[in-house]
């Protein structure tokens, strides 16, 4: 599972590129209670959306030049600069070199062999999410590649995640965890690209779940504040309930109520 107790290559932050930082403001805080606040303009906008006290995510405005609307997800490393050398040896691409943010932290931007973007984050004072696993936090992250086979390979060179097959309905589902770690340990899951329509269409992705105390009126909720419905809500057994929505500008994301019969 997600938590605020990070390790190196565990998930420690999120966020936003949007073409409307304004209106995203609005759309998460109308769905999921997030309250927003800039950095300032040495940060060029970047800003952090919070609930209550605690940081959720990132945000901040990116032109058409600077890549789509998307969510981004970012890993723990010690060490950026040997995490990007790293990833270039496995086959990976450095969309933006290591580059330190003030005090707090470093970090860099990745993509894996499957075209999957990804961040890498050294932690400074700045250790990452504040707020996770709970209603209206991060709970869960998964990746769509083309090739499983070749993202475990990667990942695992990079990031030594451990894997293991967990048996659903339907066949089988790919878990991660960080190095040195077993399944209790798990944060995410790798899924071929062309097994879920909602996501094919996007490319190799990350994509976020944030958990949320009704998933159907979460749904709702997206579509009357402007976002749209990709999936719509669907049991999954020993999981809990699912969505994959987008907000008005077309970053993708999940949302998901966890079964209350799981631990």
């Amino acid at each position: 599972m997600i938590t605020t107790n990070f390790v190196d290559g565990g998930p420690v932050w999120l966020d936003l590129g949007t073409p409307d930082l304004d209106g995203a403001v609005s759309f998460y805080g109308g769905l999921f209670g997030w309250q927003f606040a800039s950095a300032g303009p040495e940060y060029g906008g970047y800003g952090t959306f919070r609930l209550g006290d605690k940081a959720v995510a990132g945000g901040m405005t990116v032109t058409p030049e600077q890549g789509g609307p998307a969510w981004s997800v970012y890993f723990r490393t010690g060490d950026a600069d040997a995490t990007v050398k790293a990833a270039e040896q496995a086959g990976g691409t450095v969309l933006f070199q290591s580059m330190d943010v003030g005090d707090l932290g470093r970090m860099a931007m990745l993509a894996d062999p499957g075209g999957a973007a990804f961040g890498i984050w050294q932690p400074g004072v700045h250790k990452g999410l504040e707020h996770v696993t709970e209603d209206g936090g991060l709970n869960w992250v998964e990746l769509y590649v083309p090739d499983p086979a070749a993202a475990k390979a990667f990942y695992g060179t990079v990031f030594g995640w451990g894997t293991f097959d967990v048996e659903f309905p339907g066949g089988s589902y790919t878990t991660v965890n960080p190095a040195g770690t077993d399944e209790n340990a798990m944060f995410g899951g790798i899924v071929p690209l062309d097994s879920d329509p909602a996501e094919a269409g996007a490319g190799g992705h990350w994509t976020p779940y944030i958990h949320v105390p009704d998933v159907d009126a979460t749904a709702a909720a997206t579509q009357r504040l402007g976002g749209t419905v990709r999936s719509a809500p669907v049991d999954v057994p020993g999981v809990g309930r699912i969505a994959k929505l987008a907000d008005p500008y077309g970053a993708g994301f999940a949302v998901l109520r966890g079964d209350p019969n799981q631990t």
